[in-house]
């Protein structure tokens, strides 16, 4: 049997970078109350950088074997900090309302908490509408971020609506993973 892969890989590296990146993001997102326009072109420019590290740590961990229990936990943990850091941030700013982020963060604290319920009785896995909610997350995000102009606003609200959409009917499908997953263990 192979030797599991070492925790220092490229893989966490990239996780704990983005980790790190959260409060970069914070910092710059907040320069002269978010209406720097120069400064919203760098918290964007940072937001992609993590959403990108999130991207590549998954590649890279699978197509290499190095998968490890760190970044099991630490890579949602990295992911939820970002999403939820960049929608508390917009909401303070005005730019994006509360109800959008409450939404989103009771979703996936929820989701999060449901895997934890299950644990012992199985994975709910990452499904193809979890990955669409997190890239129309991100999506939607970097388009609150950008400084458009007021009549193209319109393409961020658009993308934050199906975002919202699709967060939901995941997180209602992952509840029924869950309650399925816990009846099959109970049989």
């Amino acid at each position: 049997m192979p030797a599991p892969p070492s925790v220092w890989n490229l893989a966490n590296a990239l996780t704990v970078v983005r980790l790190l990146l959260v409060p970069v993001f914070v910092v710059v997102l907040f320069v002269d109350d978010g209406d720097s326009a120069p400064w919203r072109w760098a918290a964007f420019a940072v937001f992609v950088i993590a959403a990108v590290t999130d991207q590549l740590d998954g590649r890279i961990a699978r197509k290499y074997g190095l998968v490890t229990d760190f970044g099991k936990i630490a890579d949602p943990i990295a992911d939820k900090a970002l999403i939820g850091a960049a929608l508390i941030g917009l909401s303070i700013l005005g730019g994006l309302s509360w109800w959008v982020t409450a939404i989103i963060i009771v979703r996936e604290v929820g989701v999060t908490l449901l895997r934890f319920w299950v644990l012992r009785h199985g994975v709910i896995p990452a499904s193809r509408g979890g990955k669409l909610k997190t890239l129309l997350q991100a999506v939607a995000i970097g388009l609150y971020l950008i400084p458009l102009p007021d009549p193209w606003q319109w393409a961020a609200h658009i993308v934050m609506a199906a975002a919202v959409v699709v967060t939901v009917v995941t997180g209602v499908e992952y509840v029924y993973q869950a309650l399925a997953l816990r009846r099959r263990a109970a049989e």
